[in-house]
């Protein structure tokens, strides 16, 4: 199979934790690390179902879910546990890392929203319009795991595979670029799952969305999620102005 890909659009391991977090609207100092560490597992299990070089990393905290989990599990020992263990709950350094990396995270996006020197220079006093700031690798209010929480759905509509398949030789990420912007730049826009077709085999599906992401990290589209979840695929607009400028009266 010749997709094998590396994306720096990937995110770490704890932004996948904060997603899950997120996404299942949990009390991120009351973690239920039993369903928490089944969805991180199965994410890890999609990214290597698409050839993705999953970074160390995931696998790391992948094991650390995994012994929180059997901790959590076994039954306490009151005599063999030290007066220093007594109360302490085993997620509480999981927790703690959690919290301060999401200070990072905020504190990079309050300092993104500011002009940078040698980026965006401005008059003292003007105000920076939040539309003009750059998203990162092309994504507006949606990240990596949303777009595979996505891909998950459209995957399980794929047809059931009864033989070999071999839609990584049929298909190519170059031959899935070019259709994207064909699809996207003919409507100014598409809806994510539009772009996969109703009875595409999961290898296709794969390429697809690997060629998405590839076109998100070049910015030559941008993805956005509306607040009722729906996700669109739509030109940037330098991308959508005419080869010769704008148009003057």
């Amino acid at each position: 199979m010749d997709y094998n890909v590396r994306l720096d659009i990937f995110e770490g391991p704890l932004d996948l934790l904060l997603h899950l977090i997120k996404k299942n609207e949990v009390d991120i100092y009351d973690i239920p690390i039993a369903a928490i560490t089944e969805e991180y597992i199965g994410v890890l299990d999609m990214m290597k179902e698409m050839n993705l070089d999953v970074a160390g990393e995931f696998l790391v905290v992948a094991a650390t879910l995994v012994h929180i989990k059997s901790r959590m599990l076994l039954p306490v020992d009151a005599e063999a546990q030290g007066e220093d263990e007594e109360g302490v709950d085993p997620r509480a350094e999981l927790i703690q890392r959690l919290l301060e990396y999401q200070r990072y995270k905020d504190a990079a996006v309050e300092l993104n929203q500011r002009p940078m020197l040698g980026r965006d220079v401005f008059f003292k006093g003007t105000p920076v319009p939040l539309d003009e700031l750059e998203e990162e690798a092309g994504l507006v209010n949606v990240s990596v795991f949303d777009l595979m929480e996505a891909l998950k759905a459209i995957l399980l509509r794929a047809p059931k595979e009864r033989t070999l398949e071999f839609t990584a030789e049929r298909f190519k990420i170059a031959d899935k670029i070019n259709y994207v912007m064909e699809v996207v730049g003919a409507a100014k826009s598409a809806e994510f799952t539009s772009l996969f077709p109703l009875n595409a085999m999961r290898g296709e599906i794969i390429v697809t969305f690997l060629a998405i992401l590839e076109l998100a990290k070049m910015l030559l589209i941008k993805i956005h999620q509306t607040e009722d979840g729906i996700i669109r695929v739509y030109l940037p607009a330098a991308a959508m102005m005419p080869a010769d400028g704008p148009e003057t009266q």
